[in-house]
């Protein structure tokens, strides 16, 4: 993959008004989670939208998710590239709305944009059609994104913002798709939107309001194709009014220093300086008041906070500098936080067994996110491996070689943490497992066999006061439909271990 195949796709994105969709033929790539919301909305545009997917059971589900009197062709992806073949000088397609997961060389979107066809994200599709006031008066954009801690800092801030009274959501990665936002009743006002780096790069128009990086580290390189690329589509949410990124993250805070938006706070877990939020003497302070000194504004003690520790401590940092750009009070912010539970498979203690505390982070996909997690306290038995999407492993190996009891090995790549493991940590006992994606003939059974052997072997390694910890630094889906079905299936493993 090259700088130019991201840049065409880019440029593609900017060559269409969205009002002039209507009556025009637009292909949707891919039926998943962003296919139903696009559909919607292009109905609702008056558009003629074309589902392409090469499982036709994914159409099949797409169309019963459809509401009554919404319709759609539906075609496989060799149908998919005959439409966008040129005749008679224009192709029969005026619009190419892309599943965020695509990358920007797949064949067919190299076609799209060689044919002169736009290739839009269903986020660009939505700010597009927001902007244009198509849907009613423009909404306010919040978004939020980062290599980890997406997920809450974005609960985070819809929790703030309900308390202070606005008509909030959550969406976007996080599981309601922004088209559907548009849509919705009662009328949303303000979109908390959490957006991953795949999103960004297919929504390049986009100017949120607010945004905020909350870190940078390898990842997803295997599709962004270099880490410059990666930084640059995060970069992206720091385009609008204003701009809040983790001070303490060396890329966050270039980004942040780059950034073109007229204000720019930072957030840190350290004391704020004017402009920035922080920790005083254990409580979250804000010093982004706009006055000549920026006084000092009590939040709640740090202590309050959950998920505890400095990476949920950082998250409410950021959640609050969001929420209170747009409004937000500190008595706001402080009632809401205290009132946050963190979500399912994020550090997550699921139990009890013999003196040994297992952990279910199934969240943390990649290097970075599982660090934190190593980093809590005490010994650990590490259950890791899956997809590492080109990020290495090495130095996350090297910094917590000391606190590994054990490690259990899974998934793809496992063969990449067990050598990084032999080089950093060659005392370290560590058990592979083959797993399904060993074996064609696999059963459907084999990832919870897997996960079961997995934390049977984890809890052979462990003693009294040691915790055993999913924290795969890994995507899942070489195993697992995702991290919610990876995370599953360890409680359930730890329930046998437990005799339940």
């Amino acid at each position: 993959m090259t700088e130019t195949t991201h840049s065409a796709g880019a440029a593609a994105a900017r060559d269409l008004d969205v009002r002039e969709l209507g009556g025009a033929r637009v292909l949707v790539l891919g039926a998943g989670v962003s296919g139903p919301g696009a559909v919607r909305i292009l109905d609702a545009l008056g558009a003629e939208p074309v589902v392409a997917d090469s499982r036709p059971e994914a159409i099949a589900r797409l169309r019963e998710a459809l509401p009554d009197g919404v319709a759609c062709e539906g075609v496989d992806l060799d149908r998919a590239a005959e439409l966008l073949a040129v005749g008679d000088g224009r192709s029969s397609v005026g619009l190419v709305v892309t599943s965020p997961g695509w990358r920007p060389d797949s064949p067919l979107l190299v076609a799209a944009v060689e044919s002169g066809v736009p290739v839009w994200g269903d986020v660009e599709l939505a700010w597009r059609a927001d902007a244009a006031e198509l849907f009613g008066p423009r909404r306010t954009w919040l978004a939020v994104t980062g290599t980890n801690g997406k997920t809450t800092t974005t609960s985070m801030l819809e929790a703030i913002c309900l308390e202070a009274g606005m008509a909030a959501r959550a969406c976007g990665n996080i599981g309601l798709p922004v088209t559907d936002v548009l849509l919705a009743e009662p009328r949303v006002e303000v979109l908390a939107a959490e957006l991953s780096s795949f999103q960004l790069h297919w929504a390049p128009s986009c100017r949120p309001d607010v945004g905020v990086v909350l870190n940078v580290a390898e990842d997803h390189l295997d599709w962004h194709g270099s880490m410059e690329a990666y930084a640059a589509a995060k970069a992206q949410v720091l385009t609008g009014r204003v701009a809040v990124a983790g001070a303490d993250d060396e890329i966050a805070a270039r980004l942040l220093a780059d950034a073109p938006a007229a204000t720019r706070i930072g957030v840190r877990l350290g004391a704020p300086a004017a402009g920035e939020c922080g920790v005083v003497d254990g409580v979250l302070t804000a010093r982004i008041g706009g006055g000549d000194d920026d006084d000092e504004v009590a939040l709640l003690p740090a202590a309050d906070v959950r998920p505890a520790g400095p990476a949920g401590v950082l998250d409410a940092l950021a959640a609050s500098a969001v929420a209170m750009s747009v409004g937000a009070r500190a008595e706001h912010v402080a009632a809401a936080l205290r009132s946050f539970t963190v979500g399912a498979h994020r550090a997550e203690p699921v139990g009890v067994v013999d003196g040994v505390t297992y952990i279910d982070d199934s969240k943390a996909t990649n290097p970075h996110a599982a660090r934190t997690s190593l980093l809590a306290g005490g010994p650990m038995v590490w259950i890791a491996g899956g997809l590492l999407k080109g990020a290495d492993v090495e130095p996350l190996v090297a910094e917590v070689a000391d606190v590994l009891r054990g490690v259990v090995l899974i998934g793809r790549d496992r063969g990449r943490i067990a050598g990084a493991l032999a080089r950093h940590a060659p005392t370290v006992p560590v058990v592979e497992l083959a797993s399904g994606d060993d074996d064609d003939a696999a059963g459907p059974d084999e990832p919870q066999q897997t996960m079961d052997r997995a934390v049977a072997e984890a809890a052979r390694m462990a003693t009294g006061g040691d915790t055993v910890l999913l924290a795969p630094a890994a995507a899942s889906m070489d195993m697992f439909t995702d991290y919610g079905h990876r995370g599953r299936s360890f409680v359930l493993a730890v329930g046998r271990v437990a005799g339940r």
